[in-house]
């Protein structure tokens, strides 16, 4: 029985959410990339909130230049966000894709505009 990338990233995310959680005081920091576009959000797991959300789409700092640099600025809109609403640290969730590229982008970005994790 062959696995689909699908099947596997979805392993792989029950096997990371299990482990991480996020709360008002230190929210977990979800990233979703699509094809197109990538998305950043800062989720209390416990009131299930979403407290800050930053994406790609219709953002026009991030439409020009290549997918990499969209994520850059997601990350630093995302730290921004976070900021402002008072959070500081947070606990990183790659959401079942490799820590590398796009995903790898926004966490170092997030990091440079203030976020620990």
């Amino acid at each position: 029985m062959a696995f689909s990338k699908l099947n596997r990233r979805a392993k792989i995310k029950r096997r990371i959410r299990k482990k991480i959680s996020g709360t008002s005081k230190v929210p977990r920091l979800s990233v979703f990339r699509s094809n197109k576009q990538i998305y950043a959000q800062l989720i209390d797991d416990v009131n299930g909130v979403t407290l800050a959300s930053a994406g790609s789409y219709k953002n026009k700092a991030a439409e020009s230049g290549s997918k990499s640099n969209q994520a850059v600025v997601v990350g630093k809109e995302v730290a921004e966000k976070a900021l402002k609403a008072g959070i500081e640290t947070v606990v990183f969730d790659r959401n079942g894709y490799l820590y590398h590229g796009r995903v790898k982008s926004l966490a170092d970005s997030a990091r440079e505009g203030g976020l620990k994790f």
